[in-house]
């Protein structure tokens, strides 16, 4: 099993969305580098969903619920993939960005050091860590 972080803004879907819906399609994504990650993705993964643009923190824990597929947002264009997540918890308190910056063990994060990429993957170690600053 992997752990992953991924982002999403939340005017546009935010985890209390998630909620409602009980899932969703994980598209839009055209970074060839977030796209080899919903790539590598595998059911029962779970991730980080992270508030970016406004907020910047994590707000909750999903699961992948079904693996990459094309991404029907691509118009006809095979390239991009597509994932769909599930709510599993949100967390008693956001982790924010600053906290990560913050923290010897999660400064590191690709969400750190690489800002734009919109799905990345995080340690086991990592993940942990979020879940126990955020209680």
């Amino acid at each position: 099993m992997q752990t992953w972080i991924a982002k999403s803004e939340p005017e546009v879907y935010p985890w209390s969305q998630l909620v409602t819906d009980g899932s969703t399609a994980w598209t839009g994504i055209r970074s060839a580098e977030a796209r080899n990650n919903l790539r590598a993705m595998k059911l029962g993964d779970r991730v980080l969903f992270y508030h970016s643009n406004t907020g910047k923190e994590v707000v909750g824990v999903a699961t992948v619920v079904r693996e990459a597929y094309a991404d029907p947002t691509a118009e006809g264009d095979p390239r991009w993939l597509a994932v769909d997540l599930a709510p599993v918890e949100a967390l008693l308190r956001p982790v924010t960005l600053a906290a990560f910056k913050g923290d010897s063990l999660l400064a590191d994060t690709k969400l750190v050091k690489q800002g734009r990429v919109s799905v990345s993957p995080i340690t086991e170690a990592q993940f942990a860590r979020v879940v126990e600053l955020s209680r």
